[in-house]
C-alpha cells in the first residue's frame, strides 16, 4: 500500500512538473492569439492574454492589400503552390536516394555516401551566393514557378532526410526484400509495394519537416522572387511591419497567427506518425 502512494506521489509530481513546463512553453503562443484581438497600446500593458475590449482590427488590417498586387490570401496561396511539390519531390528523390545506398552494393558507394553526408556541415550561406548565380544563369530567378525552391528537390538536394530514412531503412530486415524478389518483385516494386510502408514514420517525417521548413523559409523567396505578386507569406509577414504606416502589432500578429494555421494543422494530424519516425530512427541501426 505503502509503496502504490509512494508512486503515485510520483506520477502526480511528473504530470505537474509536465504540465507547468508545457504551459510554459505554449503560453507565448496564447498571448499571440489573445494579442491579435487588442489595441495597439494595449498590447503593451499586460502578460494576460485577455482584453477588456476586444477588437477585430488587426484581423482586417491583415487582409489588406499591398500595393494593389499582394495579399494575406493570395501569399499562403503562393506559398503553397511550392511548398507542396517541394515536399512531394523532397520524399521522392530522397527515398529513392537511401533505398539506393541502403540496399545496393556498387564501385564508390562508400565514397559517395561520405561526400553526400559531408554537405551536412556546409551552411547554407556558403552556397547562397553560387547558387543564385547558377540559378541566374540558368533563367529561373523570379521564375513563376518557382523553379529554385523546387527544382533542388527532384535531386536529393536536402541530405539530412537522406540520411534520416537511411538510418530507419538499416532497421528494416533484409529478408522483406528477398521475398518480394521471389514473388517476383523488381527492385521499384520492391521499394513500393514493400519497404515505403514499412518507412511510412520516416517518410512522414521527412514530409513534415520540409512541410514547416519551407513554409517558414525566407532567405530562398527574399533571393529568387523579385515580383510583389508572387511573395510568399514570409515576406508578406515583413510587409505588414510597414514602418510608413506604422507598427500595428495588432496587424502583424494577426497576419503571423494566420500564416502558421496550416502548419499546425499539419503537424496535429502528422504528429503520431511524426513521433514514429524520430523515435524509430534514433534507435534503429
Amino acid at each position: 500500500m505503502k509503496i502504490f502512494k509512494r508512486n503515485s506521489i510520483g506520477i502526480i509530481i511528473k504530470y505537474f512538473i509536465l504540465i507547468f513546463v508545457g504551459f510554459i512553453m505554449v503560453y507565448p503562443l496564447i498571448w499571440m492569439v489573445g494579442a491579435t484581438f487588442k489595441s495597439n497600446s494595449e498590447i503593451f500593458t499586460s502578460l494576460s492574454p485577455f482584453t477588456s475590449k476586444p477588437t477585430l482590427d488587426g484581423y482586417k488590417n491583415a487582409m489588406n492589400n499591398y500595393g494593389g498586387e499582394i495579399n494575406l490570401l493570395k501569399s499562403m496561396a503562393n506559398t503553397y503552390s511550392y511548398v507542396l511539390p517541394k515536399v512531394l519531390f523532397t520524399v521522392i528523390s530522397c527515398t529513392i536516394t537511401a533505398y539506393g545506398f541502403g540496399r545496393f552494393n556498387f564501385k564508390g558507394k562508400k565514397i559517395l555516401f561520405a561526400l553526400l553526408i559531408s554537405t551536412l556541415f556546409l551552411p547554407q550561406v556558403v552556397m547562397n551566393v553560387p547558387q543564385f548565380i547558377l540559378y541566374n544563369n540558368f533563367g529561373w530567378v523570379d521564375s513563376p514557378i518557382y523553379l529554385p525552391l523546387v527544382v533542388p528537390s527532384l535531386f536529393a538536394f536536402d541530405t539530412y532526410f537522406v540520411f534520416m530514412i537511411f538510418q530507419f531503412l538499416r532497421g528494416i530486415p533484409r529478408e522483406l526484400d528477398e521475398a518480394a524478389t521471389i514473388d517476383g518483385c523488381n527492385a521499384l516494386q520492391t521499394l513500393v509495394l514493400v519497404i515505403c510502408p514499412v518507412l511510412k514514420p520516416a517518410i512522414v517525417s521527412c514530409a513534415l519537416f520540409q512541410f514547416m521548413w519551407t513554409s517558414n523559409d525566407y532567405m530562398g523567396p527574399l533571393l529568387y522572387v523579385n515580383t510583389p505578386a508572387r511573395y510568399p507569406a514570409t515576406i508578406f509577414v515583413k510587409l505588414s511591419m510597414d514602418a510608413d504606416s506604422g507598427f500595428d502589432w495588432n496587424r502583424v500578429l494577426a497576419v503571423s497567427l494566420v500564416s502558421i494555421i496550416p502548419s499546425l494543422v499539419v503537424f496535429f494530424f502528422a504528429q503520431k506518425n511524426f513521433v514514429e519516425g524520430i523515435t524509430a530512427g534514433s534507435i534503429k541501426g
